[in-house]
């Protein structure tokens, strides 16, 4: 998902663990300081750092293993928990309140305006109908910018004329008949000032918001905790929405400094698409982070798409008992679903998956779908029936080259080698997960 370079520094660090024969105190040392080094890459607090490496010495020295786990798997559950701890606190899931109004705040540039369509869009996914407002008279094409974006979303946008945001703010909650959510917008600047800070204030006295929710671009690392302090400190945030953690190497800076200030960061913008935007969910974040996946998110997720079957399907595609027509079907499904690499993301890394595998675009999609659009329901069942000359012939009716057609075996057989490799780690997997206490239920 995200904070790639973090993540797979601190997967690296953890299957040394898991390979150690046996974990003394010079291997702990050596694991301690990778991950320090992992953690320091990403931005993270050097103190937080040291805080963490000092916890898990004295728990690794003080705790006993519970029943069940060995001392390897003991340090290895300290690590995760501690993990957590550090970039998230005591965090939980995101909570609001029954028709709430909400007010989004943030400087300029930290994608305030996009975060509040995306926001309408996911609690609009849940059932509820919801009114944007833009209180942004500050940037002249705000307003414009919320209305496309409510166009796109299928939501309603009020505000855009006047100078005086409050009466903006006024007149569109006067316009608003029915709606079980209020989402306003409000201007941002390159810089906290006092005029800003009366802005704000002015509209969070009008509005009374059930919640307000600061917007932090994650690529500010370290420097999250003064906006959120400075915010916390002028309307009272009730929480954070982190932006830009798809790409951000400082993301891991940006999550600990929040944790420490004690703002709950509530939802992360994970892409530009407004779908791209979930809860932060602190356990679950951090399982994918270090490979262990999201298997719950990913069945919630084909249950959207393939309606009733979707356990079934997953189940057969985690043994590797598919053909090339179920392949077929996959990639269609898939391709509903985004990227393949944020779907393979919310599997666990019992083995690595190929590079080629996590990299398949979407031109190569579909020129696989044209190429299986040419093939017999017998070679479709049977790919093993597929040799020089059905791949001459399959070439000649796709219009594509002999040598595409075997790209696509290829990716066939590969995905189908990773599938059986899942299915047989399953029990291995399943042993990983509890030692997490559960993080990745269902399995």
């Amino acid at each position: 998902m995200v904070l790639d370079k973090l993540g797979s520094s601190l997967r690296g660090t953890l299957r040394k663990i898991a390979r150690a024969g046996y974990i003394d105190k010079e291997t702990l040392e050596a694991t301690i300081k990778e991950l320090q080094r992992s953690l320091l890459a990403s931005d993270v607090n050097v103190k937080l750092v040291f805080e963490l490496s000092e916890s898990i010495k004295k728990r690794s020295a003080e705790e006993k293993p519970k029943a069940g786990l060995s001392q390897r798997e003991h340090i290895l559950n300290i690590v995760y928990e501690e993990l957590t701890r550090l970039l998230a606190g005591e965090m939980e899931e995101a909570q609001l309140g029954e028709k709430p109004k909400i007010m989004l705040v943030g400087l300029f540039g930290s994608g305030k305006t996009t975060t509040v369509a995306k926001l309408g869009k996911y609690l609009n996914g849940k059932g509820l109908k919801v009114s944007l407002i833009s209180t942004d008279t500050w940037r002249p094409a705000a307003f414009e910018q919320l209305r496309q974006l409510g166009e796109e979303v299928g939501l309603p946008v009020y505000g855009g004329e006047g100078k005086n945001p409050v009466k903006i703010l006024k007149n569109s909650l006067k316009e608003i008949k029915e709606s079980d959510v209020i989402i306003v917008d409000s201007a941002g600047r390159d810089a906290l000032d006092k005029e800003l800070a009366d802005e704000l204030k002015k509209i969070h006295k009008e509005l009374k918001p059930d919640e307000t929710l600061l917007v932090i671009p994650a690529d500010l690392g370290q420097k999250a905790a003064e906006q959120a302090s400075a915010f916390n400190e002028m309307v009272g945030v009730s929480g954070v929405i982190l932006t830009k953690l798809d790409s951000s190497a400082k993301g891991g800076g940006a999550l600990s400094a929040c944790a420490a200030v004690g703002v709950p960061i509530k939802f992360v913008g994970v892409g530009e698409k407004v779908s791209d935007f979930e809860e932060f969910n602190p356990t679950k974040f951090v399982s994918k982070m270090l490979g262990m996946g999201d298997l719950e998110s990913l069945v919630k997720k084909t249950q959207e798409i393939f309606g009733e079957a979707p356990q079934d399907e997953l189940q057969a595609m985690m043994k590797g008992k598919f053909t090339l027509k179920d392949l077929y079907n996959q990639i269609q499904s898939m391709k509903k679903m985004g990227p393949l690499k944020k779907v393979f993301e919310m599997l666990p890394t019992g083995v690595d998956i190929p590079k080629e595998q996590m990299q398949m675009s979407e031109e190569k999609i579909k020129s696989f779908t044209v190429i299986m659009d040419s093939m017999t329901m017998e070679e479709l069942e049977n790919p093993d029936l597929i040799i020089k000359a059905r791949i001459d012939r399959v070439a000649k009716g796709s219009g594509r080259k002999p040598e595409e057609i075997r790209a696509l075996l290829k990716q066939y057989n590969m995905t189908k080698k990773m599938m059986k490799r899942f299915g047989k780690n399953k029990r291995s997997m399943q042993n990983m997960l509890k030692q997490f206490k559960g993080a990745v239920p269902g399995l």
